[in-house]
């Protein structure tokens, strides 16, 4: 039975007052309304800070100060008319606002100062990243990058796992959208892999293998060593395009099954061409 976390407001007194605002801020934004009962304007904000409080229970905690009982912390904080609200993180004053404000303002606030899904996910990916492990890295990349698309380092880091797992040319689409002022030295990195990629893409052999399919287009061995060194050079689709060319005509043939299958499960969880092929193959197979 999972259990429920409390997100009623806690009341700041002289007593609790180190607890919450020196060591409970150091492990979630304290967001402190200052309040008073004779006051309408704190008595209607209370409700909408709490149901606020209570979609971040991990991250934000809800705390008051009653000006009429606590005028010493009231003092403390420089409180000059109700209602007021301050954000406090690590022992000081993030942000706030006094006097009556819209649910979207108090959430723009929040926002700027509450810890993000997607900034969890690109430290997952970034760890991995570390252990030169793209694939998996990938997955996470890609869940960041579909919540927030704007953001210069989620997509830096989704250009390279891209690059890493054979996608040169979505990199290079992703790059294209970073100004000058961001093109830092993890920027220029991937385009030098970028580069990389696109010279070892074209090899002697894929060449050679290319020219003696374009004189025997049916020859089906040819297609498979050509999928086989397309693979290598991490052009994924054109080998998948060429295999299932191949089991369409003869399921049979060969290590073709065996080695389409083995492409897609190489690729990395989250990337489109492992779920569209996936489907291809199974739609023959079964």
């Amino acid at each position: 039975m999972l259990q429920e976390v409390n997100t009623n407001p806690v009341d700041i007194t002289l007593e609790n007052f180190q607890q919450i605002i020196l060591e409970d801020s150091k492990t979630k934004v304290v967001m402190i309304q200052f309040w008073a009962p004779w006051s309408e304007p704190c008595t209607e904000l209370a409700p909408l800070l709490h149901r606020i409080a209570s979609e971040y229970p991990n991250d934000l905690l809800y705390a008051r100060v009653n000006c009429d009982e606590q005028q010493e912390i009231a003092g403390q904080f420089g409180i000059k008319g109700l209602p007021t609200v301050i954000l406090v993180k690590d022992g000081q004053p993030l942000d706030g606002f006094a006097g009556p404000q819209e649910e979207r303002q108090i959430r723009e606030m929040l926002d700027k100062h509450l810890p993000k899904a997607e900034d969890d996910l690109l430290k997952s990916a970034a760890e991995l990243v570390e252990q030169n492990n793209y694939h998996e890295a990938f997955s996470f990349a890609k869940q960041a990058f579909e919540l927030n698309n704007e953001r210069v380092d989620i997509r830096l880091m989704m250009a390279d796992c891209y690059v890493e797992v054979g996608q040169a040319e979505l990199a290079k689409k992703l790059l294209e959208a970073v100004t000058l002022a961001d093109q830092d030295a993890k920027y220029h990195s991937i385009v030098g892999k970028i580069e990389l990629a696109e010279q070892a893409a074209d090899s002697p052999e894929i060449q050679q293998l290319q020219a003696e399919l374009d004189a025997d287009p049916d020859n089906m061995e040819l297609k498979v060593k050509l999928a086989v060194q397309l693979h290598q050079a991490h052009r994924n689709e054109e080998a998948l395009i060429l295999l299932l060319s191949v089991l369409r005509k003869d399921l049979g043939f060969g290590e073709a099954k065996k080695i389409t299958l083995d492409m897609i499960n190489a690729l990395p969880d989250g990337d489109p061409l492992k779920s569209q092929y996936r489907r291809k193959i199974y739609s023959l197979l079964y």
